[in-house]
Order: structure tokens, then sequence, then C-alpha cells
């Protein structure tokens, strides 16, 4: 029999909603709760997870959905269910205290803390005799040995309130980078490379785009042959492997082993948003015809799976389906031949499956070893008679897969990620000049616009029409960050005035004067017991650094000297250790590639500038800004001040650190003087 809802039956979050039917009296983390932890002095359990979280469902339905666990919870603790992709503050502060523990942090996330919120005790996942045992023995220790308890929480607390900024001793020594300096990074980084394999040289491999976006860009400045080799063999490397979608397209989130074969199931929308921008931009310095179908099939996934009709895109999808773990993406020899006939046993041969399963017994998962080239020759087909066979069988793949269960969808949309995904897409645009990517981005920003607005500042979430979090500083980074991108192709000014305004807004609001970093949190929001900076980048990069990119980039867009002196500081400030550990600040490490030669400002005027802007990203060029306008006198930018067209065509004129050259009336020859300054 069903049990009744608890209180998360009213939660926005899909994660939160599956835990509504547990005998857990589940609260969502809020005021309510934290009242009645201290009303009846109750200690705190805080269990934090996201939908797509294999190990948060192996430990719902072994623990939260047992009658006997839930009645110990239930009589001894006021119980908090936390959606970290919603609130990645509350997530951030307790992950931080279960480090400080000495414990490794992971998901589920599970912290046990005073009445007052602070922490005591935690870890990741509990078998449910062990999660039990636990339980009951911190009840007891909380009434009988209550001191023992404070004493641990405030020695926990001291740890919470040093920031990351003391701890390291983030102080400027300046942001002048040399090419010798991008050379050493890129030592340090190689260390970890597998050179076989591709990716950092241990398992579960996650794909860590910011990583080859470093080396693309110290390949450019120092032309690094080893830097782009790497670089090529991880991107192949992932291709082929079973992290990625073989039939269907998309990135799932990690590889459990060396090779990228066996996958953790789950696809996240930021992993996607920023591997488009990768193999985007890989395309550009390589022209690799593989990068451009990666990058068309996942953005089909997107549209196909991903996006609602307003344009917002959803979260995630769970890794799990029918409760087995790829279930949905897995295949027997039986069901291949069964959908592709004749044309099954080169299938088998060109996605590597058996009889048996190469996986477990009966799955396979699809994954290529060979470029289309190599297979077609050892087949003796031709290229184009591959490639359409291929497509022929993956569409007939892609239907048969509808007829099953399909994963858990988090529906749920998140500015942030949002954000990621659009310049994925912008960056696509550019690349590979399709008209339908621009259209989809601009949809998608003017859905950001129309309905995570919270008037001049961002909503985290929305769901079924309604925003309802303060957004983070993650949020109003990687939003800027696109907004600038969108500006770059279309060089409409609304999409400027948008990132300056929620730059202006994201300086009100979370700068610190004294550290002169980023808080996490809006000083508006609530308040926590600590109020944390993110300097470290991670699968998706620290909110600090990209925030420091965007004050780079608009601030050279708008003439901005403001902008631009505080993303040298906060360079300056991260430069020591980005020197000694680049693998855990590679985004700045990106941004430090842009210091060792002047920025290009490449300045258009004609009507055909939005064309005109793509001989820009036809090879790979990063360390430039685009403005442009049709006629002279329809800006207010300083860089466009003064600047008509020249003989009546349009016209480039082409500036390095407020030093213009002559103007010039191609983009080829334009070109040829940003090439001759490096």
């Amino acid at each position: 029999m069903p049990h009744q809802a608890n209180r998360l039956i009213n939660s926005s979050s899909p994660y939160l909603l599956q835990h509504a039917y547990n005998p857990v009296d589940w609260f969502p983390w809020g005021e309510e709760a934290l009242e009645k932890a201290k009303k009846e002095d109750k200690p705190i359990i805080v269990s934090i997870g996201y939908s797509a979280c294999h190990w948060c469902h192996v430990m719902e339905r072994e623990s939260f959905e047992n009658e006997k666990i839930a009645e110990i919870m239930n009589a001894h603790f006021v119980c908090i269910k936390v959606d970290r992709e919603e609130r990645p503050d509350v997530d951030q502060v307790y992950m931080d205290a279960v480090h400080a523990m000495g414990l490794q942090g992971g998901w589920p996330l599970n912290a046990i803390l005073l009445p007052d919120q602070r922490p005591f005790y935690g870890g990741t996942y509990f078998p449910a005799q062990g999660w039990a045992n636990l339980l009951l023995q911190i009840a007891k220790v909380f009434k009988e040995q209550r001191a023992e308890l404070e004493k641990s929480a405030e020695g926990f607390m001291n740890s919470l309130s040093v920031s990351d900024i003391q701890k390291y001793g983030l102080n400027s020594i300046g942001a002048d980078f040399s090419k010798a300096d991008l050379s050493q990074m890129f030592k340090i980084l190689s260390q970890n490379f597998d050179k076989e394999k591709g990716g950092m040289n241990k398992a579960p491999k996650f794909p860590m785009p910011v990583i080859y976006s470093f080396l693309l860009r110290e390949f450019e400045a120092n032309k690094n042959e080893a830097a782009l080799a790497h670089v090529k063999l991880t991107l192949n490397k992932m291709a082929f492997g079973g992290l990625y979608d073989q039939i269907g397209g998309g990135f799932t989130r990690y590889s459990t082993d060396a090779d990228w074969f066996a996958p953790h199931f789950e696809k996240m929308l930021y992993d996607n948003g920023q591997l488009v921008s990768l193999y985007s931009e890989a395309f550009q310095a390589t022209k690799d015809p593989l990068y451009k179908e990666i990058v068309f099939q996942t953005i089909e996934w997107l549209q196909r799976e991903m996006t609602t009709e307003e344009g917002g895109f959803y979260s995630a999808l769970d890794a799990d389906s029918e409760g087995e773990e790829g279930k949905f993406y897995c295949w027997t020899a039986a069901e291949f031949r069964e959908v592709l006939g004749p044309d099954a046993e080169l299938m088998f041969a060109y996605y590597n499956l058996t009889e048996k399963g190469n996986w477990e017994p009966q799955k396979n998962i699809p994954h290529r070893n060979l470029t289309d080239s190599e297979f077609a020759k050892a087949h003796h087909l031709s290229l184009e008679e591959l490639q359409g066979l291929v497509k022929a069988a993956n569409l007939k793949l892609l239907k048969q897969r509808e007829n099953k269960v399909r994963p858990g969808l988090d529906d749920k949309i998140l500015s942030g990620w949002n954000g990621l995904m659009l310049k994925g897409l912008v960056d696509a645009y550019a690349s590979f000049q399709t008209p339908e990517f621009l259209q989809m981005a601009i949809k998608n920003a003017e859905f950001i616009c129309a309905k995570m607005k919270n008037g001049k500042g961002l909503f985290r979430n929305y769901k079924a029409g309604k925003a309802s979090i303060d957004a983070y500083l993650e949020d109003y980074a990687a939003v800027t960050q696109a907004f600038n991108a969108l500006y770059q192709v279309t060089f409409d000014e609304k999409w400027l005035n948008e990132a300056v305004q929620l730059t202006e807004y994201t300086i009100a609001h979370f700068y610190d004067e004294e550290e002169r970093f980023f808080f996490f949190t809006n000083d508006e929001s609530e308040k926590l017991i600590a109020r944390k900076k993110e300097i470290f980048d991670n699968v998706i990069p620290g909110s600090n650094s990209l925030m420091a990119q965007n004050l780079y980039t608009l601030g050279t867009i708008t003439s901005n000297q403001t902008y631009t002196d505080m993303a040298i500081e906060m360079l300056g400030r991260v430069k020591k250790m980005v020197m000694v550990e680049p693998q855990y600040l590679t985004n700045w490490a990106c941004l430090a590639t842009q210091m060792v030669t002047p920025t290009a400002e490449i300045v258009m005027v004609g009507s055909d500038i939005q064309t005109q802007a793509f001989s820009f990203f036809d090879q790979f060029m990063p360390n430039k800004v685009l403005v442009g306008a049709e006629n002279e006198g329809t800006s207010k930018l300083a860089l466009l001040a003064n600047r008509g067209r020249l003989n009546d065509q349009t016209t480039f004129y082409v500036c390095f650190n407020k030093a213009c050259q002559l103007p010039v009336n191609s983009a080829s020859e334009a070109i040829n003087l940003i090439q001759d300054r490096k």
C-alpha cells in the first residue's frame, strides 16, 4: 500500500518528488524544517543527491523506503532532502564539512547536523544496516554525550569559516604570463596524461572539457603539437567509446573504465554544452569531420530529448530505466538482427557487438575502434556508402529504442546549465554556419530573459511555469558568458546589454571587496552557516574563473577598464597556484593564454557583418573579440566610434591594446594583421 505523500510533494525538483512517497518524513530545505529542529531540539539529517545519481537511488531503495529505518529517522531526527542541482549552496557547505572530516565526498551526501545546522558527522552512501546502526548510535550520543558533538561541530565550523583565499594564500603577484609559463603548465598537466587511451591516466574518466580547451589554446599560442595531439587522441577516443551514445548522440557523465567504454549512463546538460563547444573549437583547429559529426548528432539529441516548446533545456537523463542501469542504451545480438536485418552483420562489426554481450551477459554497448575511412576500406566500401548505411541503421535503431521504457528525465531547467548549452550552440553556429543552431540559441536566450530573470537578476530554476530559487554565481557567470558569445555572432546589442546588466548585478551582490573574488551566493539570498567562494575548476569551470573571463571579454568589448582590471587582479591572485596545480585551475589557465599576446579587437562595419564574421571562426583564433555595426553612428560602443565604411565596402578595423592598424576591406587582410602580431 503506497504511503501518504510527505512535504516533498510540492517540490519543483524531480529528485525531491522521487522521495515524496517515502515513509521518511522528509522536509525540503527551508525555514519550517530548521525551526522544527530547534524547537524540538533534534539533530538534522541532510541527505543530498540528484535525479540522475545511481547510488542515490540505491540508498533510497534500501534505506529510505524501508519502514523500520524510516521509523528511526522520524523518531530521532528532522530529515531534510536536498537536490544539489537546485541548491548547490547547501551542497557546497556540507561537502566542505565532509572533506574537513577527512572523508571522500560524493553523492548521495549525508550530513548529520546539530539543531543549529552545524555539522558533526557525515558520509556518502551507507548500506541499510550500517545506516540504521549509525543513526541509533548518534541518537544515543546526542542524548548522553552532547558536549562531544558540540566540540566536533565547533572544530568543523572553524574549518568552514576559513576561506580558500586565506587557506591557499591567494595574493596578487600580477597576471603577467609568458609563453614559457603556458608550456610549464602543459608540462605539469602532461605528467597525468593517458598517452595511449586519451584523457587523464586513471579510471573513472570524466570528460573535463576545460582541460582540452586549455590544450587547444596552448597549441595555438606555442604551436605545441604535443598539446594538439593529446586533444585529438582524447576527443577521438571519447567519440568512439561507450561514453558517447553512438546511436542517439550526446555524452554520458563519465566512463567507469580507462577505455571510455563502459559509461555511467546518465546524460547531463552541462557536460554536453561544454563538449559541443570543445568539439566545435577542435574542428576549427583540425577540420576533422568526426568532430562535426559529433556536434551535429549531439545537437539533434538536445533538440529531440532535452528541449521544451518554450526553448528551455532540461537538466539531465537518468542512468537507470526499469530499475537497471543502462538498459535503455544496451542491445542484445538478437535485437540488433531483428531491427537491421541484412545490414546487421556489418553494424555488428562497426559497433563491436558480440553474441554473448560485450559488457554484461546479453548486453552490448555500441562503440567504435576505427575511423569511418579505415572501416570502409577494411569492408571494401566507399566512405559515402558506409556513412549512408550507418545513418540508415542508426535511424532504425533509434526508432526501436523509442519502444523501450525511457530513463527518468530531470525536467527542471537551470539557468547556468542552459547558459553552458547556449554557449555550445553559439560555438557550433560559429564553426559550422548552420542557421538552425543560431535559431535554437536565440530562442533559448529569449527564454532565459522572459522566464528566468528576477528583476535585474536571475532565478536558478524553472519548472511548470514557475521560477523560485535565487540564482548563484555559477548561473550569472554561465549566462553572461553565453550572452557575450551570442553578441559576437549576431551583433545584436540587446545581448551585450543583457550581459552588462547581469555583470553589474553580480558585482553589486556577489563581489567581496576585501578578498577581490565573488561569493557563490547573493547577499540578498538566504544566509547559510558559511558563505563560500568557488575558486577551483571542476567538471563545470569554477564560477570565479568564468566570471574573470567574462569581465575580461566584456571589458574589452565595451572599453570598460574597471572590468578588465578586476579580471586581471583575480587572475593575478591565482597565478602562483595555477603555475603549480593547473589541473585544478584549467579555466584560469585558459584566461592566462589571453595575457601572453595582445587580444585582437576586430571591429566590422557593413551590411554583411554576420556572414563576414565566419571568416574569423574558420580557423582556431581564441584570443579575440568581435564588434560590429551596419553603419557608422548606429552604436554607442567606444570601439565603433568614428568607424565607418571605407570605399563604401564592408570595412575591418583591427586593434591591439588600444592601438589600431589601418582599416582594410577584406576579412583575409584583417586575419593577416592578427597573424602578424603573434
